[in-house]
């Protein structure tokens, strides 16, 4: 895997994969104590994926309930903290067991550790998964 020369580098890289649907990829990007989390879970989601492990787990199914066509809007901000970055942008697409639109307003901060994810706090809109077809993981990841 290339070694990328900014947190910026590598965050759109990782959303090349997204769009690609190569999780395994997407997932290879984390430091293996990398965390993730969700502020704004709601209940039956989780609030926090402890590692690379988890993370995987929990974007598994990713592909099969979300066809990602572009990250539209997107702004990345630096940070007085030269490994940490803070990302505005949209995620769009299909749903793809409804073929309903798929349209997602983020903001996350990202820090990274060694050319890896080592924190993602995902500021995403809770309200979005009372849609059809979006519910990809599990309420066990706690």
């Amino acid at each position: 895997m290339p070694t990328y020369t900014s947190p910026e580098e590598l965050y759109r890289h990782s959303l090349r994969l997204l769009l690609d649907g190569d999780i395994p990829a997407w997932v290879g990007l984390w430091a293996e104590d990398g965390v993730m989390e969700f502020p704004f879970a709601p209940p039956g989601w989780p609030e926090r994926l402890n590692g690379r492990e988890a993370v995987a787990a929990y974007m598994r199914d990713y592909p099969a309930h979300i066809d990602l066509h572009d990250f539209p809007d997107l702004r990345i901000h630096r940070t007085t903290g030269p490994e940490t970055i803070v990302v505005e942008m949209r995620g769009v697409g299909r749903l793809v067991r409804t073929g309903a639109p798929f349209d997602m307003t983020y903001i996350a901060v990202v820090s990274v550790r060694d050319g890896h994810f080592a924190t993602y706090r995902d500021y995403w809109n809770p309200l979005a998964v009372q849609e059809p077809g979006l519910r990809f993981t599990g309420s066990g990841l706690r």
